[in-house]
Order: C-alpha cells, then structure tokens, then sequence
C-alpha cells in the first residue's frame, strides 16, 4: 500500500490506512472471521453485509459482465485447487505434495450467474465460492481516493498492490504521472499521465510458484478451471476507475494476442501488453497518454518465460 494525499488537513494518510485496514477485515478471503468467508460458508443462503461489501459484490458481477466471462470472481475453487489457499508469502514456501490433499478437499464451484444482490441482502448459489482477488484491490483504491478527495485532500495518489487510481492535484502539477513497470525491466515500460482515473495491471510473472518442473500462477482462466496459458504474460490498463482496469487487465492478459484489445472497445479504456516473446502493443488511443515517449516495440527478456503447467491432482 502506498499513499500520497495533497493538501487538506493533517492524519489524512492515516486515516487512508485505517480505512483499508477495515476493508481488508471485510473482504479478505484469508481471514475467517471477513464477511467474504462468512458468505462463502452460508451455504447459499442470503446474508447481509456492508454496504462495501455489497458494493464490492455487485462491481464484480459487472466485471463478469463487461469483460464476457473473461473475469470470473467465483473461481474460487480453481485457485485452491492451484495452491492458492493462503497468503502467497506462505504459498511459495510450501512443498507440492502438502497441496495434493488440500487440492481434492475443495467442494466449491464456479457460477457468477447464481450470484444475487439485493441492497445489502447477498447470496451465492450453494457450493459457489466468491474471491475478491484483484477487484477487491482495485476497489478499494477507488473508494479511498475518492474517500480522501471528500475529507479535504486537494490531490490523491492510492496504490494498492499495483492498482492505482489518481485523482485531483499532484504533487508538482496538474496531474499524476505513474510508471507502468515489467518485471523483468529495471527501467518502466511507460510513463503514463493521468489528472483522474486508474492504471491496474495484470502479470503471469509476479505471483507463480514452482512445484518440481511445473509452474503455477493466480490468474485463472474460467474456460478451463486451469491458470492461464495465454501467450500473453503482462497487461497494463488506463481507465476511470481502477476496478473496471483490473477487471479489463485480466480479460485482455487471458483472452491473448488474437483478441488483445478487443474487449475494450466502447469502455473508454486503452491498454499496452507484452507477449511471452517480449513484443510489445498498445491499444488505439495509449499513445494520448504518453507525452513524448513511447515503449519499445520488444523487451529484451532475461531469461524464456516458463510455460505454465498447472496442477491437476494425482492421476487416477
């Protein structure tokens, strides 16, 4: 989490870390006692919730929508049996053959058409599993901003594990200017600038972890139950709100090269992305946001981007 706030009275800074602090309580599928595990063990019984939190609910339901199925919030059950049942700092330090039995213990299943909000009355058809997953980051960087902006703040910067959402003064000027940074460049890819709305990204090389020869990663592709193989491993999107880029950094990353950027046709939104060769594409309309500079048309890469084996239990 970092926090940059322009003007208005003293403790805002805190008061933004309170404020996610109370969010991660809510949503955090890795707390027991969050009204997100609360809901995913109601056994598809209607449940009442914070307003966030129905808030959160029904933005991801939008997500499915607007991205065509490409972001799911109910693959919950697809990323435990991935070995993504905990923090990753934990997920990375454990051996393959702990997430076998936790792997057949998982009784969720996908169905984001079974999910209902009613005001602050939420239900999940019984056996679906709801995971905030990166919306739950960009959402509350939209709330926060905005949340700041109303307490007096003449500018704010809120990033949240890398989305990041802008809005009012900066620092030096009128607007913010963000860095778009690839893992395997120590220079950004892009600096893009922006006066109000988000950038979120979406990567197959961050958060992976190795189990013997095979790699696995948190980015799910709902047509298979599987992490993605998509021959695109990095996809960086500007739009107004920074739910609605992570939700489209997601959709583009796993629909891949054929496709890249037709899911963000009417949505206002532009995107850049980098194949698993290193080429390099921007979306109509990127170029707007970059002043003089522009990305290179390939990254040289370190090392081959390893292909993503995914687990899928013992075999029978």
């Amino acid at each position: 989490m970092s926090v940059i706030v322009v003007g208005g009275p003293a403790g805002l800074t805190d008061r933004a870390r309170q404020r996610v602090e109370h969010l991660e309580q809510l949503w955090s599928r890795f707390r027991s006692d969050s009204e997100i595990s609360r809901l995913n063990a109601n056994g598809g019984a209607a449940m009442r919730v914070s307003h966030e939190t129905a808030e959160l609910v029904e933005r991801a339901v939008a997500g499915w929508h607007l991205s065509g199925g490409a972001f799911d919030p109910t693959l919950l059950q697809a990323l435990l049996a991935a070995g993504y049942d905990r923090t990753f700092e934990e997920v990375v330090g454990r051996s393959g053959s702990e997430l076998v039995g936790e792997a057949l213990a998982t009784p969720l299943r996908a169905g984001c058409e079974s999910v209902n909000v009613s005001g602050e009355m939420v239900s999940l058809a019984d056996g679906v599993g709801f995971d905030p997953g990166g919306i739950g980051k960009g959402l509350a960087a939209d709330i926060v901003a905005v949340e700041l902006m109303a307490a007096g703040a003449e500018g704010a910067c809120v990033n949240l594990g890398g989305d990041v959402r802008v809005v009012g003064a900066g620092p030096e000027s009128r607007g913010w200017t963000i860095a778009v940074q690839h893992p395997s460049s120590s220079e950004p890819l892009a600096l893009v600038g922006i006066e109000d709305g988000a950038v979120a990204t979406s990567t197959t090389l961050r958060r992976r972890w190795a189990h013997g020869q095979r790699w696995s990663h948190h980015l799910i592709d709902p047509r298979s139950g599987q992490p993605s193989e998509s021959n695109l491993s990095f996809v960086s999107v500007i739009a107004g709100d920074a739910w609605v880029a992570e939700v489209l950094a997601k959709a583009v990353l796993i629909n891949g090269t054929e496709h890249a950027f037709d899911i963000l046709g009417g949505t206002g939104a532009v995107g850049l992305s980098v194949d698993v060769e290193g080429i390099v594409q921007m979306s109509g309309g990127y170029l707007a946001y970059l002043g003089n500079g522009t990305p290179p048309p390939r990254l040289v890469l370190p090392t081959a981007q390893p292909r993503v084996s995914p687990f899928r239990g013992p075999s029978s």
